[in-house]
């Protein structure tokens, strides 16, 4: 047979051979869960809850890694730029999408430079105050506000926190100042120590630090009460109307992930989710599951997107420097 014809039939021969191998199994390595915000805030709580469940059904590690920087843009960055095998994931909040809008740039476009892989949580925004501060209630605190305006400040950690503070104010007719931070756990560490009048946290946030009598929670932020505290009003319900801005939680890949690969990792969050402790721990935490498939998160992700151009359009979103 000559050296062509030979070389000829290998060639032929290597798709065949490409099909008969196994596929590469998902993980062959750790696994990184990227959340691009400090730790000890929720969106690191619920990233370590889950990575927690799903560790011991999976043949290597998961490690949860904590990237801020720029509204969560330096962590975003780094998961856009990686390979799309699934060894490296993103764990962001609404603020991923809300960023296109709040920041002059980002290096990214948030919907079409990343995989949907699960919606993970949708959450609920606390208003909380120290309890050492002269107002105990939502009424207290607007009385206060609009007698000396400029004189009581918020915290906030991120666009969608910033934004619930400025639609508040907006909605309100007060003016509390903002203070920025790099993350819900040292909003919460300021108000226990009453170094901060308030802030805009998640209730994975500010759950564990109810138990310490030096925080309490003023209203929650959707247009309905939360059955994490039932007996919390909205701040639509406490004398602000039309206040309704709620977050989520999601798993977000590189771009160019195999759907496949992309099923298999969600399918992998989902056995988690059915998991007892971890239902209890989200219970425990204050987290609210809502989990959807890559199908369904890329078009809720995609309206989201939507929603936030529009709020743009309408000057309700503040430009960051």
């Amino acid at each position: 047979m000559s050296v062509t014809r030979r070389a000829a039939l290998a060639a032929l021969a290597i798709p065949a051979l490409a099909q008969a191998q196994p596929r590469a199994e998902w993980p062959s390595r750790p696994v990184r869960f990227l959340v691009p915000y400090p730790a000890g805030g929720g969106t690191d709580i619920l990233a370590r809850a889950v990575a927690d469940t799903m560790r011991p059904h999976l043949p290597h590690p998961i490690v949860v890694e904590n990237r801020p920087g720029a509204n969560g843009v330096v962590g975003s960055e780094a998961v856009m730029r990686a390979e799309p095998d699934g060894h490296l994931l993103l764990i962001v909040t609404s603020t991923h999408t809300l960023n296109r809008y709040a920041m002059a740039s980002i290096p990214y476009n948030p919907v079409t430079d990343f995989t949907p892989v699960s919606l993970m949580t949708r959450q609920t925004l606390v208003l909380v105050g120290g309890t050492s501060q002269p107002f105990s209630n939502l009424g207290e605190l607007l009385a206060q506000a609009r007698a000396a305006p400029g004189r009581i400040a918020y915290g906030a950690t991120e666009a969608l926190t910033s934004f619930a503070g400025q639609e508040f104010n907006r909605r309100a007719g007060v003016q509390i100042e903002e203070v920025m931070y790099r993350g819900g756990g040292l909003v919460m560490n300021d108000i226990v120590a009453g170094h901060l009048p308030l802030g805009w946290t998640s209730t994975a946030s500010a759950i564990p630090h109810l138990a310490t009598g030096r925080v309490r929670v003023l209203a929650v932020s959707p247009a309905t009460r939360t059955p994490l505290m039932p007996e919390v009003p909205t701040v639509a319900e406490a004398g602000v109307p039309g206040f309704d801005v709620s977050s989520w939680v999601a798993m977000l890949a590189p771009p160019r992930m195999a759907p496949a690969l992309a099923e298999r990792i969600h399918a992998a969050v989902a056995r988690a989710y059915a998991e007892p402790a971890l239902q209890e721990r989200f219970r425990t935490l204050g987290l609210e599951p809502d989990l959807r498939g890559p199908e369904a998160f890329a078009a809720f992700l995609a309206a989201d997107d939507a929603r936030w151009a529009a709020a743009a359009a309408a000057g309700a979103v503040r430009k960051f420097e």
